[in-house]
């Protein structure tokens, strides 16, 4: 099943919890075009749940006051949206030249043998998910790893397994 499909899928209604509400109410009244709060509102469903299912983006929409196609345009866009569940750490390594020349490939092959993960996918247990990334910007020092929006630089498979060791 396609990750767009996945998203079309109708489950459990939407809702903010109360925190996440008082968050929205408090950011709303700063845009003054109401469709400027459609990425902040993603990040709060995120925070919330760790990821962004369709209920979400419909929930997004109304509380807006647009299409849920406009909110799944910015949510398909950015590569920092999640559209299916993570783990609950959540690895993304650069794919771009300066971290592919600097041996990423090493670090990918690590979690594959190591933790049983391709990019895409999510470990057995829940604890990890991998995801291959354009660049982070952190081209100097390359590999990058992002660790739960952590960045690690000069990156390789022994620093990896040292840094994934104090994890809970």
């Amino acid at each position: 099943m396609s990750d767009r499909s996945e998203l079309i899928a109708v489950g459990k209604p939407f809702s903010f919890d109360a925190e996440r509400d008082a968050e929205f109410e408090r950011l709303i009244t700063r845009y003054p075009i109401r469709e400027s709060m459609i990425m902040p509102a993603l990040w709060l469903v995120q925070e919330q749940d760790g990821w962004i299912c369709a209920e979400a983006i419909s929930y997004i929409a109304e509380r807006i006051g647009t299409y849920p196609a406009k909110v799944f345009e910015l949510a398909t866009f950015y590569t920092m949206y999640h559209l299916k569940p993570v783990g609950r750490h959540h690895i993304c390594v650069c794919r771009t030249l300066s971290c592919y020349l600097r041996d990423k490939q090493e670090i990918v092959d690590y979690l594959a043998e190591e933790i049983g993960i391709r990019p895409g996918q999510v470990s057995e247990d829940g604890k990890f998910s991998l995801e291959e990334v354009e660049c982070l910007g952190h081209c100097g020092t390359a590999p990058v790893v992002q660790l739960d929006g952590e960045f690690h630089e000069a990156m390789d498979a022994k620093k990896l397994k040292a840094l994934l060791a104090t994890l809970d």
